[in-house]
């Protein structure tokens, strides 16, 4: 996938019936077809309240499209989602956020004089 070529969105709406699951999940290998290396941006925001229905649905979205040869990425996650996340150990890139253990550009660490060194 080209630079120039924008990412495709699945807009996630919310609440998350386990029904659903298969279909969002063609939804990710269909836009992924084709697109070795590439991401499928999922919007989030519509998913209300975040519980372990959403947790499973992202997570079988992001085993899918990994599988497809490909990522997503969150749009527009809440705090709340991002920390649920987080608690189970699952690592979404997001948008707006740099990526995991990367500073900010422009951000270098300074030392105090008269610091001790720790």
């Amino acid at each position: 996938m080209d630079a120039k070529t924008p990412a495709p969105v699945l807009v996630l709406t919310g609440p998350v019936r386990p029904g659903e699951v298969a279909g969002w999940c063609a939804r990710v290998r269909e836009a992924l077809a084709g697109r070795a290396g590439g991401v499928v941006v999922c919007d989030v925001g519509g998913l209300g309240q975040p519980g372990l229905a959403a947790v499973d649905l992202l997570a079988r979205l992001e085993l899918t499209a990994r599988r497809a040869g490909g990522r997503i990425r969150l749009r527009d996650a809440s705090p709340a989602l991002v920390a649920l996340l987080d608690l189970l150990g699952l690592r979404f890139q997001t948008e707006g956020q740099t990526e995991e253990r990367e500073p900010p550009l422009g951000v270098e660490e300074a030392v105090e004089t008269g610091d001790p060194a720790g």
